[in-house]
């Protein structure tokens, strides 16, 4: 259509210039017009039917949205040395991207796998079990560390837990093995630290992946048992022991739609059969541990619990026991686990 436009002009080269360009910026100026009048015309039909107009915008900014997690990916790389503060408050140097790193605890190496290091893991603690691929690696001890079999395999990095593998950190640190001890406290510190470990591995992308997702279920079982009343929840964890405030379990038990009743000490602690009894918990739960049966029969022998409301309403329920206890990517599996246990009724 320009060309035949221009044609028709006959005057002098400089003049036939100017209005060619004149011509442009006015077909240029149409053109917006015309568009924004389109847009006008559907736009209130756009926004409640959610129209086409609309839908090539949202397609417009979902592409937009992926073209910037695209760059987020390609730019999120780990500079080294790489220097974190752990657990232990130490500062901790690791001088180039590992390429053989020791997990000596579950959690950590179900972190490691999920956000696609398990290729550098070069041993694992003989309780990590998951995922499938660990059965093939060397082990180095379970709740007695081999501190000899760990240095053995010769890794640029051991990855442990503060609290679980307290002494073993320190004799790996006096034979100069570098070691980062974490220590999670709650889902958040928990989706945060696999985002760190992303960061020490320099798998960034991988580990906010994965970190969103357990943002998403959580919230998914906060918005499920919102509204709900709570109801008075007694864990045990292993016979005889439950969880206080201030630990992981007992922000699950509340984020889950629970009330902890041991929640008025702090800490991991023996309970007094007693007391339990005088809360009277309407759920009581325990994790379920390859058929052990020494934490239903303990409940079972405690005398005058079989008039414990739990007891007596049949509400004595099992979880499954790694995604509760281990502070990694299945943690928030674990938070459903307890809350469809505490609301059954919600989750049909």
């Amino acid at each position: 259509m320009n060309d035949r436009l221009i044609r028709k002009f006959t005057a002098p080269r400089a003049l036939r210039l100017l209005m060619i360009a004149l011509l442009a910026m006015l077909l240029t100026v149409l053109a917006a017009c015309g568009a924004g009048s389109d847009n006008a015309a559907n736009g209130n039909a756009g926004q409640s039917a959610n129209g086409p107009a609309n839908e090539k915008n949202d397609g417009q900014a979902a592409n937009s949205g992926e073209e910037q997690q695209a760059d987020d990916a390609e730019i999120a790389q780990t500079t080294y040395p790489l220097t974190l503060t752990d657990a232990t408050g130490k500062e901790v140097t690791i001088e180039k991207s590992p390429a053989k790193i020791v997990s000596i605890t579950p959690s950590e190496t179900e972190i490691l796998f999920a956000i696609g290091a398990g290729s550098v893991v070069a041993g694992v603690d003989d309780n990590s079990n998951y995922p499938a691929e660990t059965a093939e690696l060397p082990k180095v001890g379970g709740f007695k560390m081999n501190v000899e079999s760990v240095a053995g395999l010769n890794p640029d990095l051991v990855i442990a837990n503060a609290s679980m593998n307290g002494q073993v950190v320190e004799e790996l640190r006096a034979l100069n093995i570098v070691v980062f001890a974490s220590q999670p406290k709650t889902i958040d510190e928990t989706i945060a630290h696999v985002e760190e470990v992303g960061v020490i591995t320099n798998k960034q992308a991988e580990a906010k992946a994965v970190a969103d997702k357990m943002r998403a279920d959580k919230q998914a079982v906060v918005d499920v048992v919102k509204g709900a009343e709570p109801k008075s929840v007694y864990l045990e964890f292993s016979p005889g022991w439950t969880v206080g405030s201030g630990e992981f379990l007992d922000e699950i038990v509340t984020l889950a739609g629970g009330k902890n009743v041991a929640a008025s000490q702090p800490g991991w602690f023996e309970i007094d059969p007693e007391a339990i009894l005088k809360a009277n918990p309407q759920v009581i739960l325990y994790p379920e541990i390859d058929g052990d049966t020494s934490i239903p029969d303990a409940i079972n022998s405690r005398p005058g619990w079989d008039q414990i409301d739990a007891v007596k309403n049949k509400q004595v329920f099992t979880v499954p026991n790694d995604p509760l206890v281990r502070v990694g990517p299945r943690l928030t599996d674990g938070l459903r686990d307890v809350a469809k246990a505490i609301h059954p009724d919600l989750f049909n």
